[in-house]
């Protein structure tokens, strides 16, 4: 059974339990409506950044309520979400990533009418790059917002702790990125500041895929989930590869939260952090630099390719208008020059529309983001812009539970054999499809 026909067959009972079980809202001459947001931006910096549309939601005469879900990764927001639908009590919008987007759709939940008028009348299919607007669309109709965009595939790095480890420059091959992990070992820092948690597990893993096996090599076996890609020589070196970066890893982080190893970084106690751009609201929170107190650069080998993420709200069918109307409304802010202006610089991330990506010093983007802006447009052009796996956006959660599952125990087992490891990715991802 694939991943479509197992969420499906879960949601289906949801029938069972009609939407107009929902409470109404309250009178239009009370209140405009009220939308329930479920989400998991929960982390200092991206706290601040949601917080923002959530002021300008409830400045436009909607009630905001949060239904924020603790957990970087989404996991544990998919699973409530889920339950939520069961129970036939979906919110009103709820952030939902890539392939999923469709995989929901697909039950009938989303809400394929409430934003037709909204995306015709801001004209986002000429506003969005169209990996982004199909990321959002389910059979031609849009069933989601695009929020921004993150670059995965980044290095962050402590310029003042390289300095004491006297380490010149940031790394551009995997050698220099080993030499400078042994400096900073010798100099008494962590060299690669990392939570043992499965999906940033993951997000070193796909970073370390790009860096040996390219884009061809990286789409073949994440994307288009082909067997001789997953298996072959090419992905046996990348694996071999990735355990050596893990020796660099912070021996005190397994299980630990990517905000509490991004501090670490900015503390000064580790040199490096791979990390998605989201990590750069942390360094904004702590009222950091760009170019100044910390440096980011392309994960070694991965500078002519952008592995992105995009986070996204999708719209449930509700049966009061005051709903209806507040999706409406959240979905003219998201794609408003200065919500997205505002949210990314506090995300760490860039806007979705090409027009401000063209011009990004004009709102007041740091060099992270113009570099970021830059290279999404450059390779969107050469095909070096790729779905992330390890974010949801390149597979179904089933797929991607399995790449989890297989690098995580990898990773964590020192006996563990590289061509091995190919073998079980071959045999998990098949299974899992």
């Amino acid at each position: 059974m694939n991943a479509i026909s197992r969420l499906a067959t879960v949601i289906s009972v949801a029938s069972l339990f009609p939407l107009a079980i929902l409470p109404l809202s309250v009178s239009a001459a009370e209140s405009k409506g009220s939308v329930e947001v479920v989400h998991w931006w929960t982390s200092g910096g991206e706290k601040a950044a949601v917080d923002v549309l959530k002021a300008q939601v409830e400045k436009d005469g909607f009630t905001w309520k949060d239904g924020a879900v603790a957990g970087g990764g989404g996991a544990t927001a998919m699973t409530v979400l889920k339950s939520r639908a069961v129970a036939g009590n979906p919110p009103g919008v709820a952030q939902i990533k890539g392939p999923d987007i469709q995989e929901w759709a697909s039950t009938g939940l989303l809400d394929t009418d409430v934003l037709k008028d909204v995306s015709k009348s801001e004209k986002w299919d000429s506003l969005l790059d169209k990996k982004v607007s199909d990321t959002v669309k389910y059979d031609g109709d849009y069933v989601a917002v695009p929020v921004n965009i993150h670059r995965v595939n980044w290095l962050w790095i402590n310029p003042e702790v390289f300095k004491k480890a006297g380490i010149e420059k940031a790394p551009t091959t995997l050698e220099e990125f080993y030499a400078a992990g042994d400096k900073l070992k010798a100099a008494g820092f962590i060299p690669l500041a990392h939570g043992g948690q499965p999906w940033q597990d993951s997000t070193v893993f796909e970073a370390v895929v790009l860096s040996v096996m390219g884009v061809d090599g990286y789409k073949k076996a994440l994307v288009d989930l082909d067997n001789a890609a997953l298996t072959g020589p090419e992905m046996v070196k990348a694996l071999t590869e990735l355990k050596k970066v893990a020796t660099y890893m912070d021996q005190d982080g397994k299980g630990q939260d990517w905000n509490l190893e991004a501090a670490k970084v900015i503390n000064g106690k580790a040199g490096m952090q791979i990390m998605g751009d989201w990590a750069k609201s942390e360094w904004t929170a702590a009222k950091k630099v760009a170019g100044k107190d910390y440096e980011c650069v392309a994960f070694p080998g991965t500078d002519k390719a952008f592995t992105y993420n995009i986070d996204s709200l999708a719209v449930f069918k509700q049966k009061d208008t005051g709903t209806a109307a507040g999706q409406q409304d959240i979905a003219k802010v998201v794609l408003g020059e200065n919500f997205q202006k505002v949210f990314s610089i506090n995300k760490g991330s860039i806007p979705v529309r090409n027009d401000m990506l063209a011009d990004m010093g004009k709102y007041g983007f740091d060099s992270c983001a113009q570099t970021a802006a830059k290279d999404f447009l450059a390779d969107a052009k050469t095909g070096g812009l790729q779905p992330s796996m390890a974010h949801n956006m390149a597979t179904t959660l089933a797929v991607q539970g399995a790449f989890f599952d297989v690098v995580t125990n990898y990773i964590n087992d020192p006996k563990a054999d590289p061509a091995d490891a190919a073998k079980k990715l071959g045999t998990a991802v098949k299974a899992a499809k």
